[in-house]
């Protein structure tokens, strides 16, 4: 069963050719504001799980320092602080889950959709620049 469907976005040329990523809108609830938010994240099969900007810890009402867990990750850029929220409700489509999410204290990255209780209990299809999720 089709959940959604997103077109891949272009972002750029390089020397290599013109570059497209995988997006999709989805909804993150705030409990303090009682409504959804929609946000747009790079659908990405290598994150573990779905990391966040701080502007959407803001946006959300979310207090990293009460709310999270403080973790230190490594990566290709280093080490970094993780703010791990254990239960955050998302939306695609009409489809709901709770998700575990992580917050970076900046915002210079892109907001990644991960694999961790999302996109590896759905069929993720990447497919003529789209991306299709299905149940």
């Amino acid at each position: 069963m089709l959940i959604a469907q997103f077109p891949f976005k272009k972002i750029g040329k390089t020397e290599l050719g013109e570059i497209f990523r995988p997006y999709a809108e989805v909804s993150l609830f705030s409990e303090r504001r009682e409504k959804w938010i929609p946000i747009e994240l790079v659908v990405d099969t290598g994150a573990d799980y779905t990391m966040l900007p701080k502007r959407y810890a803001d946006l959300l009402k979310i207090d990293l320092n009460t709310e999270c867990i403080p973790k230190t990750t490594l990566g290709i850029g280093g080490s970094e602080t993780v703010y791990l929220h254990k239960s955050l409700g998302m939306k695609l489509g009409k489809w709901r889950r709770n998700v575990p999410v992580g917050f970076l204290k900046r915002d210079d990255i892109p907001a990644l959709l991960g694999r961790l209780e999302f996109i590896e209990v759905l069929r993720v299809i990447f497919e003529d620049f789209q991306t299709r999720f299905e149940k």
